[in-house]
């Protein structure tokens, strides 16, 4: 019980604070017509979003790939843990945090060497690749430490796509734009209740290991579908994408 009173007062306060924040950055009365020029719609601004993506190849094959990750990778990486650890490897609360554990271990090693390469050389495209094969390793395995060393290295290479996605939009969008366009690329994870949801009918019916293995299988088809219809603007050694970041 006190675990739970000091959680909720956390919250509370934060909440508290954030209000704060809000209360002392409230704008300064301006004349009315200055007033109306800062009033902006947020459905207009999410219109303009969706425009700028869906006109701007490689914005929409970024969007399209975190879609798709979220649609058939963090189902089978994250979301179904729970049920991994128990019914496939037959371990407690303690299996599955080591499992929870190792994909976040992964990220976090992930994170580290992309801000010694300085670029992202076909990196995103690379790493999804590995991701998704360290889906379909970790999909057959029946051991706890395969499955955690395969949880792990997806995890690192979840990381580089993540962060290449994140530096595409920042680097290569319009500066008055790169809010709207980060509006629109957490549109792409409402896939991931599609997934999980599907997922757990198709493990009802034809077991997790071949779910598991049918999503990082669909996954990978789809991305290279993704890289083969954009590779003017994600494959060229020469396109926007593949430029230093520094």
């Amino acid at each position: 019980m006190p675990a739970y009173i000091a959680i909720v007062g956390l919250y509370v306060a934060a909440t508290l604070l954030t209000l704060g924040v809000v209360a002392q950055s409230k704008p300064q009365p301006v004349d009315a017509a200055a007033d109306g020029a800062l009033v902006r719609s947020p459905l207009r601004d999410l219109k303009e979003g969706v425009a700028y993506v869906w006109t701007t190849p490689r914005m929409r094959a970024a969007v399209w790939i975190a879609f798709l990750a979220n649609l058939t990778a963090y189902p089978v990486s994250n979301g179904l843990l729970p049920y991994i650890a128990r019914e496939i490897y037959g371990t407690s609360q303690t299996g599955l945090g080591y499992l929870s554990a190792s994909f976040a271990v992964g990220s976090l090693v992930g994170s580290i060497p992309l801000s010694v390469i300085g670029g992202i050389r076909r990196l995103m495209i690379a790493a999804t690749i590995l991701w998704y094969a360290a889906l379909l390793v970790f999909a057959q395995v029946q051991s706890l430490p395969a499955a955690i060393a395969c949880l792990c290295l997806a995890g690192f290479a979840q990381s580089l796509t993540m962060i290449s996605i994140a530096v595409i939009r920042m680097r290569t969008a319009s500066e008055h734009l790169r809010g709207r366009v980060m509006g629109v690329r957490m549109l792409a994870i409402y896939s991931l209740p599609l997934g999980l949801l599907a997922a757990g009918s198709q493990i009802d019916r034809i077991g997790f290991a071949a779910t598991g293995t049918l999503y990082a299988a669909a996954g990978l088809a789809l991305m290279l579908a993704i890289v083969l219809h954009w590779r003017a603007d994600l494959w060229h050694l020469h396109a926007p994408t593949n430029e230093n970041i520094w």
